[in-house]
Parts: structure tokens; C-alpha cells; sequence
């Protein structure tokens, strides 16, 4: 597979086996351990390590969904970068269609609820994560869905990118605002990651404060807790249930956060692999619930992108909030912080740690990711 310069795949990646999907992929890991970096995905691809035969294999790569990313965008993206690292944008989905009109009115189309970025590091031993504020204030490419041009907006809402081009105008507009290109995408919505969460068998957690919030069906002690499906999507959702918190996007970035590296823990701690029946459930579950970008709607791919991240673990992972201020003309939207954000951007480009001076000062970061949760 050529990248958008054109350049095939090197001699070397050959000799090593390796297909070029998108870019920067490693050779696999013997560690059956996920990098889940949010809301499933990746988390199950792991399990599908000891399910890929015969019947099964077709059933569960039937149940895939993939959208070619690639062919929508064309050639006007960013430099394809042959380094051994990796980008993947991963997103919840927040349509309201269907089983997921429990969580309001469908109002005609689904929006981006969590936009993270995933930078796996060459070698893949480490990984960084970039949320993305849903409310960030940003200039909004041209894009098109369905065969239909989807003129862009100098002042929009991020998340509306998904609700009027989809997936690929997604995917543009985070390539637009950050100059990194991303080699896969994953999504996945509210009832494919309240099922998976239920298959794992809940995910335990410690909230340092009560949370009680009514529109996102959640009300939590302080204490510990294992959360079921249900009240795992209330976590990651709740914006206005949190005491101290200021009713925005960012608190719920920073419990999402939380919530991943304990997410990733249960996955790794869960015994599936010992547990055939438990395992085709986890992986049945995981391929209804996501979508991905074609180069890795198959079974084997995500099984084979698994291993390449089986040694990154939750105390391998740095997660951060893109640098934003509240905006002005609006407290309820931010803006991102151009200086500090572009060290962020410059950082994943050149595969190097995102300094702590570009997160000082930027309202996404304020407190911590274990603020209310650990």
C-alpha cells in the first residue's frame, strides 16, 4: 500500500511480514495485554487472539463495520510518516437513534461525545492520549458525506464535524487542527460500550467525592464500586453531577481519563484467555460495537495491531486534554491555546513526550485525572 506521496512500503517492513496499513506498525508482542485506550476498542482486539478460527472467525469478522477513510480523504493530508509510531483517532459516539434514545432526543444525527487521539510511541512500550474538548471552538473543513459536498465553518463546534461528514470529516478535522495524520480510526456508541463493559464484568473504580447526576442516570457514593455497563456510560458522560465541578466538557474528559486506565486494568486482569466461552463473548460483544476504518475491519488486523500494543500498560500512558481557555464569547464553549497546543501537535509529530509546559495554564488539565476518580 502506497502512502499519499506514494511512497510502497520499505524492503524492510517486507522482511519483517509487516502489511502497511495506514503507517508506523510494529511486529506483534507475545503479551496478550491491550493498549484500550478509551471506550473499548483496542481493548477488544487482544481477545480476539485465541478466536480467529473457522466458524467463529467469519461470525466475528461479519459482525465488523468499517468506513475507507483513506479513499474519502484522497491525498490532501498530512506527510505519511514511516517512523514506527502510530496515530489513532478513537471516538464515542453520542447518537441518540434507536436503543440509545434512553439518553435524549435523536435531533437527526450523531455527534462525537469523546474525541481522544492515541500516539503510540516507536517500539510501542508507551503510548500519549489527546482528548478533545467536544465544545472546542474550531475552523471546520470541507468535507464530503454521501457523494454530497459539506461546506466547512470558520467558527464550529468539534464535535459537529461527525454529525455533518461522519467519520471522514472527523478524521479531517482533527488532521486540519493538529497537522498529525491519523492511520486508523475506531468508534463506538452508547449501547455497544455499555454491552462490552457488562461482557468484562464490570469495572472497578474509586470516586473521592459523590456523584449525582441525573442526566447521565448515575449516582455514586464515595467509595469503591464495580460499575456495570449502565453506570460506566453515566461516568463517562456525567458533566453536572460532580461537586466542584464547573458543569463543562473538561471535568467529564478528566473522568473519562480515569476511567480508561481502570478500563485497561479489568481487561488485563479479567482471565479471559483461560475462559473460551467468556472469551468469544468479550469478542462477539467488542466487533457488534465498533466501527473502525477499513484497514482494520478484520479480525486478524486487530488482532495482529493488539499484540504490536500488548506491552503498553494503564502506568504507560500519559493523558492529557488538548490546551484550551474558556472562550470568551461564550463560557459554555473553549478555544484551544494556539502556542501551547502546538507543542502538543509538534510533539506527537516528532515522537517525542508532550512537555509539561504545554498542558500549565490550559483549563482542560486543571487538577488532574484523578481529581474525582482513581
Amino acid at each position: 500500500m502506497a502512502d499519499s506521496n506514494g511512497t510502497a512500503k520499505t524492503a524492510e517492513s517486507r522482511a519483517r511480514g509487516i502489511r502497511a496499513t495506514g503507517r508506523r506498525r510494529k511486529g506483534p508482542t507475545r503479551r496478550r495485554r491491550a493498549l484500550t485506550i478509551t471506550l473499548c476498542t483496542l481493548t477488544s482486539a487482544v481477545l480476539l487472539g485465541g478466536a480467529g478460527l473457522g466458524y467463529v472467525y467469519f461470525k466475528l469478522n461479519g459482525n465488523l463495520k468499517g468506513v475507507d477513510i483513506n479513499a474519502a480523504l484522497g491525498h490532501d493530508r498530512p506527510k505519511n510518516v514511516d517512523d514506527g509510531s502510530m496515530d489513532i483517532l478513537v471516538m464515542g459516539s453520542d447518537s441518540r437513534a434507536g436503543k440509545n434514545g434512553e439518553y435524549g432526543k435523536d435531533e437527526g444525527g450523531a455527534r462525537s461525545d469523546t474525541a481522544m487521539i492515541v500516539h503510540v510511541y516507536k517500539g510501542h512500550k508507551k503510548a500519549s492520549v489527546v482528548s478533545i474538548p467536544r465544545d472546542t471552538m474550531i475552523k471546520r473543513p470541507d468535507c464530503v458525506k454521501d457523494g454530497k459536498d459539506v461546506p466547512g465553518a470558520q467558527r464550529a463546534m468539534f464535535n459537529t464535524a461527525f454529525e455533518v461528514g461522519g467519520p471522514a470529516c472527523s478524521v479531517k478535522t482533527v488532521e486540519s487542527i493538529s497537522g498529525v495524520r491519523m492511520d486508523h480510526f475506531v468508534e463506538v456508541d452508547f449501547t455497544g460500550f455499555k454491552k462490552l463493559i457488562d461482557a468484562l464484568g464490570g469495572v472497578e473504580v474509586t470516586t473521592k467525592k459523590p456523584i449525582d447526576d441525573n442526566n447521565s442516570h448515575l449516582h455514586l457514593p464515595a467509595g469503591k464500586h464495580t460499575l456495570n455497563g449502565e453506570q460506566s456510560l453515566g461516568l463517562v458522560r456525567t458533566r453536572h453531577g460532580v461537586p466542584g465541578g464547573d458543569g463543562s466538557d473538561l471535568g467529564r474528559i478528566q473522568l473519562q481519563q480515569t476511567f480508561i486506565k481502570a478500563l485497561m486494568n479489568q481487561v488485563k486482569n479479567v482471565g479471559v484467555l483461560t475462559n473460551p466461552t467468556k472469551l468469544y463473548d468479550i469478542a462477539d460483544t467488542a466487533t457488534r460495537a465498533i466501527t473502525t476504518d477499513t484497514d482494520l475491519n478484520s479480525v486478524s488486523e486487530l488482532t495482529g495491531l493488539a499484540k504490536s500494543l500488548g506491552n503498553i500498560g494503564s502506568d504507560n500512558i500519559d493523558m492529557v486534554t488538548m490546551p484550551v481557555t474558556y472562550d470568551p464569547a461564550n463560557p459554555d464553549r473553549v478555544v484551544p491555546l494556539v502556542k501551547k497546543s502546538q507543542q502538543v501537535w509538534d510533539a506527537l509529530r516528532q515522537d517525542q513526550d508532550i512537555p509539561k509546559s504545554a498542558t500549565k495554564g490550559s483549563a482542560g488539565d486543571q487538577g488532574g485525572t484523578d481529581k474525582y476518580v482513581k
